[in-house]
């Protein structure tokens, strides 16, 4: 919300600056994002000066150029060459010296320099209204009146004000400051100073009632006000309408439509002005719309309306979506001289509705969804009636329509005192209280030693409750004048262990220090996406037919920025997404937080002095077993993959649970989501993972200072036998001094049978206690042989 420093100051009277009116403004809740000087006309006119043309002779070396003296208030006369057709002894001009950064209608701006024109010497320059923002005419220099000063400023000849514009960060509860009144107001309760609502006393209704208006949706339009103005000129605004609109950032259009959103800034009330004699039947009704009933609104495009959308009709169509959108065919043209002129308080609640089925958002329904002040309508059409009388010429053709049947009443609750001392955190004076109060326009209506009885005004649409007014009091006393203690008496620490951002974090670093990069996707995707579609959670209103159900799973996320970058040849992928993925069932709807890990292309970048390899199943396996070695996961499981993500792939079980799946994308998913060459992908349980490393006992133990011995094995399988088959019969037979079980080496080929494989394994053995002997290793080796012979029928070659 755009708030102009000028406009302010029409309300109530400001002795801070504008950086300091900055800080008190974010001080009591509204919050200045950013501070900006405005100009209405660019450069200010700063550094130009009245002058006179003391003489004018012809230019010795050119015929379309004068040598002039000029007077501009210094101790001697300018020498300026001018080439102005206008230019004569006698004249006030306007004159921008050496030094002087003139800012042109159009074009970059230039500053003035003293310079030889033609072998004369030219100390400045006379200005024509385009070289300094003033206009765009190119005839000739301005001439000034007569009794302008010499040496005078010409921004103070033109009366030039410079103006600044607060971008205000506007909470949601806070719509009774969406204006320049509500920001007065709240700037009249810290300075303890009233503001000034000029009376609209010289509105002058007739007894006229030309067009008919009928209200059939009160629920949705608790009050609807109108008027009829006849005989208006539509045209440009006048200047100072103009610049208040430009300051704060809204594009002038006519001098109606201008007024209205001068309105609508100035009080908070959306106005909205119809063609009356477009009105059909002359009848304005406001009513709910006809299920699929088409209306094209101003931007030109066909809507199909919702039986839950208020509109205001004509006796034959709709001409308006209430407070969020005009129509094409009922507004101000240039053509107009009749106007019917709106003024309504809507309900919050179906404004924000239709808003938003309909993705439009306007000024109007960002004030009614909020809330506006339903005492307001009355006074923002008189105030607006009369603008349109001075600057259009309309004449006020019938009474004000009012149609209020339920008036909104005022919130009326007890304030405790000690309440407001307890939730402040501070003993204030009631008498400090009662004041702000009083300020924000909350009346008391009755008092004692312990409660105030307040009635708060239907403006402030979120003061509804003790504690509201409570924060009201505590947003003006100052948040920065209550006292931090010296000590804190209670800390709760609620925090679950491990903490799961530490742990993200801690996984998110060792990834990218492997090359990752982190990926953030839309939880949004499409059905053909889902791995159940019962399970789906679909969107009721979605914003598209790609983007119409919650993901199931992190996989097609991934394949999307890996087709993406394809595309723009940039084929090589690593890439981690931590993201949530969404369920229904009959008892209801889950989430879940999973890690994924994406593989495509090849292994590096292109490098002269190492050669790239594609990417295979082990460098993400690798990847899967460092991030479980970094969270100390053990007691895990591989299983063969199960599911339709791959064409082969692991599972690692915890217990009955999969911690996590990876493996080859298979071509199915690959071709759905339109990604070329191979994929691999492994996603990670992450609930699991914190609830399996909740129970991590990390103990400290010495390096010992026994050597380890190693000791190797070939083994000749049957191929259905794993690695994994393998070492853990090895960990079962010699669970104290086996350390570790590697492979190194796998054959299989024409001097093995085709049903075998050879498996090449190594063995750490360490003692903790004392150096190892001959006879305690062969001891264990014959173990593992036996044992590996008897549970899977291996032979050692």
């Amino acid at each position: 919300m755009n708030i102009s420093y000028n406009w302010l100051k029409n309300y109530i009277d400001i002795d801070k600056t504008p950086e300091e009116l900055s800080l008190i403004l974010t001080d009591i809740g509204l919050e200045v994002e950013v501070l900006e000087k405005v100009q209405s006309i660019p450069g200010g006119l700063e550094g130009l000066v009245v002058g006179e043309v003391k003489s004018c002779e012809q230019h010795p070396n050119a015929d379309k150029l004068k040598v002039t003296t000029v007077d501009v208030g210094a101790e001697e006369l300018l020498h300026i060459v001018c080439g102005a057709p206008n230019v004569r002894t006698g004249l006030k001009v306007i004159v921008a010296t050496v030094g002087t950064h003139c800012h042109p209608t159009q074009g970059e701006p230039f500053k003035i320099t003293k310079s030889k024109i033609r072998g004369e010497v030219s100390e400045g320059m006379l200005c024509g209204e385009d070289e300094i923002g003033l206009g765009s005419s190119h005839a000739g220099i301005v001439e000034l009146k007569d009794d302008a000063e010499v040496g005078s400023l010409v921004k103070d000849y033109f009366n030039i004000q410079d103006d600044y514009r607060y971008e205000i960060g506007l909470t949601p509860n806070r719509a009774d400051a969406a204006s320049h009144l509500g920001v007065a107001r709240d700037l009249a309760a810290y300075f303890r100073k009233s503001y000034t609502l000029n009376e609209a006393s010289s509105f002058k209704a007739t007894d006229d009632l030309l067009t008919k208006v009928s209200v059939l949706a009160s629920e949705a339009a608790p009050r609807y006000s109108g008027i009829n103005i006849s005989n208006v000129t539509v045209t440009d605004s006048p200047d100072w309408l103009k610049e208040k609109l430009q300051v704060i950032g809204i594009r002038p259009i006519n001098n109606i439509v201008d007024i209205t959103n001068y309105i609508l800034h100035d009080l908070g009330q959306p106005l909205h002005a119809f063609d009356a004699d477009k009105i059909s039947g002359n009848e304005v009704v406001v009513r709910l719309a006809k299920e699929n009933e088409s209306f094209i609104t101003l931007d030109g495009v066909e809507r199909k309306l919702s039986s839950e959308d208020l509109v205001i009709a004509d006796a034959e169509k709709p001409m308006c979506i209430a407070g969020v959108f005009g129509g094409e065919h009922s507004g101000v043209s240039n053509e107009t001289k009749n106007i019917f002129l709106e003024s309504a308080y809507f309900n919050a609640v179906s404004v924000r509705k239709t808003s938003k089925r309909h993705t439009l958002k306007t000024d109007s329904s960002f004030r009614f969804e909020r809330g506006t002040d339903p005492e307001m309508t009355i006074y923002a059409l008189q105030k607006a009636a009369l603008l349109i009388q001075e600057i259009a010429g309309g004449q006020i053709a019938s009474a004000v329509t009012d149609i209020y049947p339920q008036p909104v009443k005022p919130f009326e609750f007890t304030v405790n005192y000690a309440n407001v001392q307890r939730l402040i955190g501070k003993e204030i004076p009631k008498e400090e209280i009662r004041g702000i109060i009083a300020a924000l326009g909350i009346a008391i209506v009755k008092e004692d030693e312990k409660d105030l009885l307040v009635n708060v005004p239907a403006y402030k649409v979120d003061v509804t409750r003790e504690v509201d007014v409570i924060e009201e009091v505590l947003r003006i006393y100052g948040y920065n004048n209550i006292e931090l203690g010296t000590q804190i008496k209670a800390s709760l620490n609620t925090q679950e262990k491990p903490d799961k951002e530490v742990v993200l974090n801690q996984i998110a670093d060792l990834l990218i220090a492997n090359g990752y990069r982190e990926i953030l996707n839309n939880s949004l995707t499409k059905l053909a996406f889902a791995d159940d579609e019962n399970t789906a959670v679909r969107l009721v209103n979605p914003l598209s037919s790609d983007l119409d159900t919650m993901r199931q799973n992190l996989l097609f996320s991934a394949l999307t920025s890996v087709s993406y970058n394809q595309k723009r040849k940039n084929p090589n992928a690593k890439y981690f997404e931590y993201g949530k993925t969404y369920f229904k069932s009959e008892e209801g709807y889950t989430e879940k937080q999973n890690l994924s890990i994406c593989l495509a292309g090849n292994d590096r970048e292109e490098h002269w002095k190492t050669k790239t390899q594609p990417v295979n199943f082990y460098h993400l396996k690798a990847t899967v077993d460092a991030i479980i070695q970094r969270l100390n996961i053990s007691g895990l499981q591989l299983v063969e993959a199960n599911g339709t993500y791959f064409d082969y792939g692991l599972s690692y079980m915890k217990g009955q649970k999969v911690l996590v799946t990876l493996g080859a994308v298979s071509s199915v998913n690959l071709k759905k989501a339109d990604v070329d060459g191979k994929v691999f992908f492994a996603q990670f349980d992450w609930d699991l993972v914190i609830k399996a490393i909740r129970k991590n006992s990390i103990k400290y133990q010495e390096v010992s200072k026994f050597p380890s011995v190693r000791r190797d094995l070939a083994l000749l399988v049957d191929d259905a036998v794993t690695f994994e088959q393998l070492k853990n019969i090895a960990i079962k037979t010699e669970r104290k001094l086996l350390k570790e079980v590697n492979i190194f080496d796998v054959y299989k080929g024409d001097k093995l049978a085709a049903d075998k494989k050879s498996y090449a394994l190594s063995f750490i053995l360490q003692d903790e206690e004392k150096t190892l002997n001959d006879k305690q290793i062969d001891a264990i080796i014959k173990k593992l042989i036996l044992n590996f012979e008897k549970e899977t029928g291996a032979t050692i070659r």
